[in-house]
């Protein structure tokens, strides 16, 4: 069964039938009483009552067709908003699959990169995640669905929060891997390769299966999740069987439990936001992003970032920048070149990376102008994501020309991936 084969279900499509006989009925008798009008004589009653029928049913006739047009457009119009609920929710589960995919290869090669790409990339999920939300609710208030269409709208928002949920555990598993100090090895890296490889593939069917509505692959999908259950209990009998399986499995059982109370609040979380809105019509504000921008000596572009991230959006996050060894005062060549660009920075000094664990766990990014992230920090915490960007340094000793010309190479490098990080943080044209 497909999307388009809803169009068969006894809602529009059979009023639409039922209009055009009553359409062609009418016009049977528009004909007939048309035949008897021109047998009876003129000016007689019979001639008067045969042409009163003929003008009503005529006048019938033109309602019902008219009528018949609008739920021709209607339909028409019922098809083009579900096309375009089936389309975002490809999209969507396309850009799931591809987490998963991403999230399990940066654990399995230690690509940091790839890890904090894929954090990232969970955002615009997200975003998909409510608009597919917004065009269902829409379209069941504009088209008051019934039947097969009302019980797709209903899985369509389900699924929809199972897609945004499966996008949550790829992030979960790509910071996983940025905390491991090298990827898993010997048998457990088998072990976690041969899973995902299952797992990436009974995902891919059952979208596939969503997206063509074909049952039987759903319920043949279905049964692989039986013999992956039964494999992980395989999994878990061979780690509590090693030399340290005390530790493991004390480790385990915490990680598990930390993990359901941090569900518990984030579901608690989304019901207070839901009340609020029931209540007040008032919608979630927004997400401020707190970013750090970090080098060496925090005197050039580092604290160029945060001045440019500052003035352009404004409205998106929270910015500040540090360096490992701070300089004693910015560098001047870079201070009056923002200031031809309209950025004051006479009361900007170099500030040293001094914050606590718990400080450092409120930023959201930490972006990393010159080398790695863990150069910088002994620990990086598991929500924040640690991005390097290949913006090379100011060099020493060059003249006055050559200086600005670099200075303005840094300026654009850096206007185009703070950009990139903000519209991917809060969508296009954020603030």
């Amino acid at each position: 069964m497909r999307w388009a084969s809803l169009r068969s279900a006894p809602t529009y499509g059979a009023a639409q039938d039922d209009c055009n006989e009553r359409v062609h009925s009418i016009r049977l008798e528009k004909h007939a009483h048309a035949g008897n009008d021109s047998a009876a004589g003129a000016g007689t009653p019979e001639k008067r009552e045969c042409s009163v029928r003929v003008a009503r049913a005529t006048s019938t006739l033109q309602q019902a067709t008219a009528g018949c047009q609008t739920m021709s457009h209607y339909e028409e119009r019922l098809e083009r908003d579900l096309t375009r609920i089936r389309k975002r929710v490809a999209d969507m589960a396309s850009h799931v699959e591809t987490a998963v995919r991403d999230s399990m290869h940066a654990l399995q090669t230690g690509n940091n990169k790839l890890a904090a790409a894929t954090v990232l990339a969970d955002h615009p999920i997200n975003r998909t995640m409510r608009e597919i939300d917004r065009l269902c609710h829409g379209f069941i208030a504009l088209h008051l669905p019934s039947a097969g269409h009302l019980r797709l709208l209903s899985s369509v928002i389900r699924a929809n929060i199972e897609l945004e949920r499966i996008g949550d555990y790829a992030v979960t598993i790509a910071r996983e891997a940025l905390q491991l100090s090298e990827p898993p090895r010997g048998s457990m890296a088998r072990e976690l390769e041969r899973v995902g490889s299952e797992t990436q593939l009974m995902l891919h069917q059952a979208i596939r299966a969503f997206n063509e509505l074909n049952a039987e692959m759903a319920r043949s999908t279905m049964i692989m999740e039986e013999q992956m259950e039964n494999d992980l209990d395989i999994v878990y009998a061979e780690l509590m069987a090693n030399d340290e399986r005390g530790a493991v499995k004390d480790t385990l059982a915490a990680f598990a439990i930390f993990s359901q109370l941090k569900r518990v609040a984030d579901q608690a979380k989304n019901i207070c936001e839901e009340t609020v809105f029931a209540a007040t019509g008032e919608m979630k504000a927004p997400k401020i992003y707190n970013i750090l921008f970090v080098d060496e000596d925090n005197s050039c572009q580092s604290h160029m970032a945060e001045a440019m991230a500052r003035k352009y959006f404004p409205g998106s996050g929270n910015y500040i920048s540090g360096g490992s060894r701070p300089a004693r005062a910015l560098n001047p060549a870079m201070t009056g070149f923002m200031d031809k660009h309209g950025i004051n920075m006479a009361a900007a000094k170099p500030r040293p990376l001094d914050m606590t664990p718990l400080e450092l766990t409120t930023q959201h990014a930490i972006v990393s102008l010159q080398g790695p992230v863990k150069s910088y920090f002994e620990q990086i915490p598991f929500h924040t994501t640690p991005l390097e960007w290949d913006i090379a340094p100011l060099p020493d000793g060059g003249d006055a020309g050559e200086t600005e010309k670099r200075l303005e190479e840094i300026y654009r490098d850096l206007g185009v991936q703070i950009r990139d990080l903000m519209e991917t943080l809060r969508g296009e044209g954020a603030p």
